[in-house]
C-alpha cells in the first residue's frame, strides 16, 4: 500500500484544475511512492467550491484558506490562486511546517519573493514552483541534449509568447477571470505571466541571466475594474521585448504581448550552438526541431524529432511510440518528479529560490523599461 498524501488546494480556477488532474491521474501511470488524497479545495464562493469538490473528489471544501494551513492532516498545501496571495500563503504554510507547490510566478515581485524563500528555507519544508513547459518531454530532451555537450558552445538563445486575448478595450480588469490585467493582483503583465516562463526555461537550460534591456508598452491606458465598478488606469505592460546576456556569454533576445493578432498561445524557443542548434514550438509540443552541422554535407539539414518513443523523458511512461501526450500530462510529470523527491528528502527543480530568480530577471526587465537603461540582474542564490 501507498503511504496516503493528503492534498489541499487553495484555489478552483484554470490552474487549480490542472493541478487537481495531476494528482489523480499520477498513481495511474507513474510508480510514485504516496498516494496524493484530494482532501480540501479551498476557494472564495462556497457553491462554486463545493461543485469544485463534487467533481473532481475531494473530501472537502471551504472559504478560508486558513482551515486549510490549519488542518494538521493536510501534508501539501497547493496554491493556484492570484500572485497578490502567494506570499501570505505560502509563508503561513511554510510555518506550519506544510510541503508546498505554488503556481507562477512566485510572487509580486523580488523582494516579496525574497520573504517567501526564506520562511521556506527557514521552516526546511519542500517546495516547488510550477513552471510546467520544463516537462514537456521535447523540451526536457532538449535540456539533456545541451547538457551532453551536443550543442557545443551556446551563442544564442530566442524566445517569445504571443497571445491576442486583450486586444479589445471592452476586456476589464480586475474580478476572478481578467485579474491578471490588474496590476494589485498580477504584479506585471506579459512580463511576470508570460515571460516567466520563457526566462525559467531559459536559464534551466541555458544559465544565470546577468543583464537586461528592456522595452515595455501598455497599449490601452485605462479599463473598467471589475472590483471597484470605475474606469481606472492599466498599471499592467500589454508587451514586453527585451534583450539580455548569460553568464556564459551568450545572448538572449525575448519577446511577449496580448496584442498579437492570430496567436492565443504560441511559445517558441530557439538556441544556436557552435554544433547544432535546438528549436521548440507549444503548438508543435510533442517535436524537437534539430540540426546539426556535424551531419554530413549532403544529407545536413534540420530534423523533426518526434518525442514519443519510450527512452525519451518521461514517454515510458505512457502510450506506444507515435503516440502524443498534451499539456495536462506536463502537470502530471511534475507531481510525479515531486512525490518522488518528497520520498528521498531531495528538492524538485525548479524550488523557491529558482523561481525567485526568475522574479529578479522579471524585476530588472522592468526597471530598464521604466529607466531606459540597461540593468543588472540580482542574484538569487543563497
Amino acid at each position: 500500500m501507498k503511504k496516503k498524501l493528503n492534498v489541499g488546494i487553495i484555489g478552483y480556477g484554470f490552474m487549480g484544475r490542472t493541478h487537481s488532474n495531476a494528482y489523480r491521474k499520477v498513481v495511474n501511470f507513474f510508480d510514485v511512492p504516496y498516494e496524493p488524497v484530494l482532501q480540501v479545495i479551498c476557494g472564495l464562493e462556497a457553491d462554486k467550491a463545493k461543485a469544485f469538490a463534487d467533481q473532481w473528489g475531494y473530501k472537502s471544501h471551504t472559504t478560508d484558506w486558513h482551515k486549510v494551513i490549519d488542518d494538521k492532516t493536510i501534508d501539501v498545501v497547493d496554491i493556484c490562486v492570484p500572485n497578490n496571495f502567494h506570499a501570505e500563503i505560502a509563508i503561513a504554510a511554510a510555518k506550519a511546517g506544510k510541503a508546498i507547490v505554488c503556481e507562477k510566478p512566485l510572487a509580486l515581485n523580488g523582494a516579496q519573493g525574497k520573504e517567501m524563500v526564506d520562511a521556506i528555507e527557514k521552516a526546511g519544508v519542500a517546495n516547488l514552483v510550477s513552471f510546467n513547459y520544463r516537462r514537456v518531454p521535447a523540451v526536457t530532451l532538449a535540456k539533456q541534449l545541451i547538457d551532453e555537450g551536443r550543442l557545443g558552445k551556446i551563442f544564442h538563445y530566442r524566445a517569445n509568447f504571443l497571445q491576442d486575448w486583450t486586444i479589445s478595450a471592452k476586456v476589464p480588469q480586475g474580478g476572478m477571470a481578467t485579474w491578471r490585467l490588474d496590476v494589485k493582483a498580477a504584479g506585471s503583465g506579459v512580463t511576470g505571466d508570460l515571460l516567466a516562463h520563457c526566462i525559467d526555461t531559459a536559464m534551466w537550460h541555458n544559465g544565470p541571466i546577468t543583464t537586461v534591456c528592456a522595452m515595455t508598452e501598455t497599449f490601452i491606458k485605462e479599463r473598467m475594474n471589475v472590483d471597484t465598478g470605475k474606469v481606472e488606469p492599466v498599471g499592467i505592460d500589454d508587451a514586453c521585448t527585451f534583450l539580455c546576456r548569460f553568464d556564459n556569454g551568450s545572448l538572449g533576445n525575448f519577446e511577449s504581448t496580448r496584442y498579437a493578432r492570430g496567436h492565443k498561445a504560441l511559445y517558441t524557443f530557439e538556441i544556436n550552438g557552435e554544433h547544432a542548434s535546438i528549436g521548440w514550438d507549444l503548438h508543435d509540443l510533442h517535436r524537437l526541431n534539430y540540426f546539426d552541422h556535424r551531419d554530413e554535407s549532403i544529407v545536413r539539414g534540420w530534423r523533426s524529432i518526434h518525442v514519443t518513443d519510450s527512452d525519451m523523458p518521461y514517454m515510458g511512461k505512457w502510450w506506444v511510440p507515435g503516440l502524443q501526450i498534451g499539456y495536462e500530462h506536463t502537470f502530471v510529470h511534475q507531481t510525479a518528479d515531486f512525490l518522488e523527491n518528497l520520498a528521498k528528502g531531495k528538492p524538485t527543480s525548479p524550488t523557491f529560490r529558482e523561481a525567485l530568480a526568475t522574479q529578479y530577471v522579471c524585476d530588472a526587465v522592468l526597471a530598464s523599461a521604466k529607466n531606459l537603461k540597461w540593468e543588472t540582474v540580482k542574484k538569487a542564490q543563497s
